[in-house]
C-alpha cells in the first residue's frame, strides 16, 4: 500500500506479465487491421473471460450481478460490432507520418504529455495516496498514444513483410522507441493504483477512461467518426455504455453475496 516496486521481486508478477505480453501481442495484430475504437472496447472481454475462469479454476463466486455484468458486456460487445466506425485507409508509414503531423492531433498529444506530467509531479505527491483518479488518469491519457504507436507499428510490420526496406525509414523505430516509453509509464502507475486501491474500484474505472482516451485519439488522428451516420454513431456510443455497465457490475459488487435465493418470493 506504500506505492512501492516489491512486486518487481515475485515470480508470480512476471508469469502474469508475460502471459499479458502474449495477449498484447494478439492484441497487436489486432490494431493493426481494425480501427481502435473497435479493438479497444472489445478488450472489455477479458475481464469477462477473467471472470468465468476465476470463478471455476480458483473457486470464486460469481454472484447475480456479476453473471448480468458478463451477459452486458457481450451484448454491447455485439453492438459495437456492428456498428463499428471505418478508419481513413493508412498503408504505408509516409501516410502515417502525415496523420502524426495534423495539428489537431499534435494539440491533443500536447496536451496529453503536460496533462500527464502536471499529475505526476503536481497532483501525484499530494493527492496520489488518497484520490484513484490521479494514477488512473496518467495510464488512461498515455495509454492513448500507446495504441497510436501500436498502429504505426503494425503499419511497418505490413510493409515489412511485403519486401518493403521499412528498417531504414526514422519513423519506425522512433514509434517503437515512444512505445516502450509509454508502456513502462503505464505499467508503472497502473501497478501504484492496484497497490493503493482496490481492484474492484481500479479496474471499471481504467477500462472506462483508457477507452474513452483511445477512441478519442482515434477519431483525431484516423477521422474515424467522420464519415459515420447518426445510427452507426448512437449504436457504437449505446454498445460502448453498454459495455461499461457490465464492467461496472462485475466488479462493483464482486463482493456482495447476492443470489437468487435472496429474492423475494412473489418474483
Amino acid at each position: 500500500g506504500q506505492g512501492g516496486h516489491a512486486y518487481l521481486q515475485e515470480w508470480l508478477w512476471w508469469a502474469g506479465l508475460l502471459c499479458m505480453g502474449v495477449g498484447e501481442a494478439a492484441n497487436f495484430a489486432a490494431y493493426a487491421f481494425a480501427p481502435a475504437t473497435l479493438v479497444t472496447p472489445l478488450g472489455a472481454l477479458s475481464v469477462l473471460v477473467s471472470a468465468v475462469l476465476s470463478s471455476t479454476f480458483l473457486n470464486e463466486q460469481l454472484n447475480v450481478h456479476g453473471k448480468i455484468g458478463c451477459i452486458l458486456s457481450i451484448l454491447g460487445s455485439t453492438v459495437m460490432v456492428i456498428h463499428a466506425p471505418q478508419e481513413e485507409e493508412v498503408s504505408s508509414l509516409e501516410s502515417m507520418a502525415e496523420k502524426l503531423k495534423d495539428p489537431g492531433f499534435i494539440v491533443f498529444a500536447v496536451c496529453v504529455l503536460v496533462s500527464s506530467l502536471l499529475l505526476i509531479f503536481v497532483a501525484g505527491p499530494r493527492y496520489g495516496q488518497s484520490n484513484i483518479l490521479v494514477y488512473v488518469l496518467v495510464c488512461s491519457a498515455i495509454g492513448s498514444l500507446s495504441v497510436s504507436c501500436v498502429k504505426g507499428l503494425g503499419i511497418a510490420l505490413k510493409e515489412l513483410f511485403s519486401g518493403k526496406p521499412v528498417l531504414k525509414e526514422p519513423l519506425g523505430w522512433v514509434l517503437l522507441v515512444c512505445l516502450v516509453i509509454c508502456i513502462s509509464v503505464q505499467i508503472n502507475y497502473l501497478n501504484k493504483a492496484l497497490d493503493i486501491f482496490n481492484t474492484a474500484v481500479v479496474t471499471p474505472i481504467y477500462y472506462v477512461l483508457f477507452t474513452t482516451a483511445v477512441m478519442m485519439c482515434s477519431a483525431i488522428l484516423f477521422k474515424e467518426w467522420q464519415h459515420m451516420v447518426l445510427d452507426n454513431i448512437i449504436g457504437t456510443i449505446s454498445g460502448f455504455l453498454t459495455i461499461v455497465s457490465g464492467i461496472f457490475l462485475l466488479h462493483a459488487f464482486r463482493d456482495m453475496p447476492f443470489t437468487p435465493d435472496l429474492l423475494p418470493l412473489f418474483l
